[in-house]
């Protein structure tokens, strides 16, 4: 099947990346857009889209496939807005983080037709400024697409086979998961780094975002010092603190069971650590997680400090 249009509903950071990317790739077909006037404009001005419509059906008429990258309680809103009246040979997906609620929409919606008129899916890649300004040709290479299909559904057939056919020839890993696998998973390698993130960037606030910080003692430096001082590390470790809460409500909103186990186990984790500081169980604890680094494939630099 020959894909000659597709709809974009949110061309900001996700949507608007992907544009680029099948552009960069030889997609010779037409681009629509769907979002604010304002952010059409801009979208329209650097090329990622061939026109926008702020109204999401005038934007979908005439596509074969419409991709939904909003956040997710957006994404649900739009399948229950544009699956009945689309016309069924249109696939629609979605670029959502979390896909139980999306999923279940879908179905509800659809019925015993969403084998052939939904297909979930979520790119594992991102940065931590949102918007068509940050778009970007290659943010998807190399990195995996999550597809979440519902039962029974054969992913390589009509518009859905010819969509991941392109998604391929963007440079993206497929990998396929029922909607509960992929929200358990998700929560712990996408969703605990980001509250993680969060988290210590906060406490940093709290305690060096003012004279004297939050304790007495503490020394009277600004976060750009604290922020200078901690380097490499700190500012990997915080990178993501700067995501927007608008994107992340709906997740934990959608994913919260998932969520709040992982980082039980995250704070139970940590409390191990606290209060092993000065026993054995400290050397297991980092062991254990150097075998992660050594399975996984990781090559980072060494941390060591010159020994006494």
């Amino acid at each position: 099947m020959n894909l000659e249009q597709i709809t974009i509903l949110g061309t900001g950071l996700i949507g608007g990346s992907f544009a680029l990317a099948l552009r960069k790739h030889g997609f010779r077909g037409r681009l629509v857009g769907c979002d604010r006037a304002d952010v059409l404009e801009k979208a329209i001005a650097r090329g990622v889209i061939d026109a926008g419509f702020t109204d999401p059906l005038a934007a979908a008429r005439g596509s074969q496939v419409v991709l939904l990258a909003t956040p997710v309680g957006a994404i649900i809103d739009l399948i229950e807005r544009l699956g009945p009246v689309l016309p069924t040979d249109v696939l629609i997906t979605d670029t959502g983080s979390t896909k139980g609620e999306v999923m279940a929409r879908a179905r509800a919606v659809f019925g015993d037709a969403a084998a052939e008129r939904f297909l979930g899916g979520h790119p594992m890649a991102g940065k931590e400024n949102c918007g068509i300004e940050h778009a970007d040709a290659v943010l998807f290479s190399g990195a995996a697409w999550l597809l979440t299909p519902v039962r029974g559904q054969n992913i390589l057939a009509g518009a859905s086979g010819a969509y991941i056919a392109m998604l391929e020839t963007i440079g993206v890993r497929i990998i396929t998961f029922d909607a509960a696998q992929h929200d358990r998973i998700c929560a712990w390698v996408s969703q605990m780094p980001q509250m993680i993130a969060t988290a210590l960037a906060g406490a940093l606030v709290d305690e060096f975002g003012r004279p004297g910080g939050a304790s007495a003692e503490a020394s009277p430096l600004t976060l750009e010092d604290v922020n200078a001082v901690g380097g490499r590390a700190l500012s990997e470790m915080t990178r993501i603190a700067s995501s927007p809460y608008s994107m992340w409500r709906d997740i934990a909103l959608t994913n919260g069971p998932n969520l709040e186990a992982a980082l039980h186990a995250l704070e139970q984790r940590l409390a191990h650590l606290r209060e092993n500081l000065r026993g054995p169980g400290l050397r297991a604890e980092f062991e254990k997680a150097n075998h992660f680094r050594r399975e996984t494939g990781a090559n980072g630099t060494s941390t060591c400090k010159t020994k006494r």
